[in-house]
């Protein structure tokens, strides 16, 4: 899954990344070490600028919510919810199957974190104690440094107990969609603990290599057939994950501390 990830690249770097020609809103957000669920964040998404007579797609840098609203929902409430999509469901889903079909974007992020799913933690669970183990956080990132581009969806919902010009009339959400975590060996490993990704945790962001940006963000593209390949994990060997300090836990912590690689897990934390 994607429960909490890190972005601190700004706008002017995305722009460059990947071409976008429209930064809207112009108020930049802060660098997030920390993001999560229903925080404003970064997406990136082929549009029709609003009120233009030139209805062609342009890319832009929009600011949204994570935590995707249907838009038929009659409240938001269940946004803290829909932070992640299947790629095995999503064209299907009520919720998300029409952002899946006309709404994609990428979520451009650093990395993410994962905290362990252990079989100790699991056999604690069966035996009814009440107290959950403490968890070791990972860090996952592209081994080579790049923008980890996760895919996504963005969704439109009006708030019907608002007049027409309020400023928060309209809400724009979004998820990330998630798949099967690798089992194959990282491309760089920590000297203790995992191996792999799937050894942390079972799913994990879908994440989209440049060459296909394009496709997934072209609003024009509405066949499933055309659409589900893109939903493809990219090749092997392209993650590396690390531990981090359990700071990173607690939601009120942040700042590029929370990235720094640890020789090893933390004492007292299970894996």
């Amino acid at each position: 899954m994607c429960g909490r990830y890190a972005a601190s690249r700004r706008p002017e770097d995305l722009a460059g990344i990947f071409e976008i020609e429209k930064i809207e809103p112009e108020e930049a957000l802060a660098p997030d070490y920390n993001v999560a669920p229903t925080k404003e964040v970064y997406v990136v998404l082929d549009r029709p600028l609003k009120d233009a007579d030139d209805r062609r797609p342009v890319r832009q840098l929009r600011r949204v919510r994570w935590g995707l609203v249907p838009s038929w929902a009659k409240s938001p409430e269940g946004a803290a919810r829909m932070i992640n999509a299947r790629s095995e469901t999503v064209h299907e889903k009520p919720s998300f199957r029409r952002a899946f079909a006309a709404r994609r974007c990428i979520v451009p992020a650093d990395g993410y974190y994962e905290w362990v799913t252990a079989k100790d933690e699991r056999e604690l669970e069966v035996e009814g104690k009440k107290k959950r183990p403490r968890k070791q956080p990972y860090f996952v990132l592209p081994a080579d440094g790049s923008v980890f581009a996760m895919a996504g969806l963005y969704e439109f919902w009006r708030d019907r107990t608002l007049p027409d010009d309020h400023p928060l009339a309209w809400w724009v959400t979004c998820s990330v969609i998630t798949t099967e975590a690798e089992t194959t060996p990282l491309a760089v490993a920590p000297a203790e603990g995992p191996r792999s990704l799937a050894d942390i945790h079972p799913r994990m962001p879908l994440m989209l290599t440049p060459d296909r940006w394009d496709a997934w963000l072209d609003p024009t593209a509405t066949d499933l057939a055309d659409l589900t390949p893109l939903l493809t994990p990219p090749p092997h060997g392209l993650m590396r994950a690390y531990p981090v300090s359990t700071t990173v836990s607690n939601v009120r912590n942040n700042g590029p501390e929370l990235l720094t690689e640890l020789e090893g897990p933390e004492e007292g934390t299970l894996f």
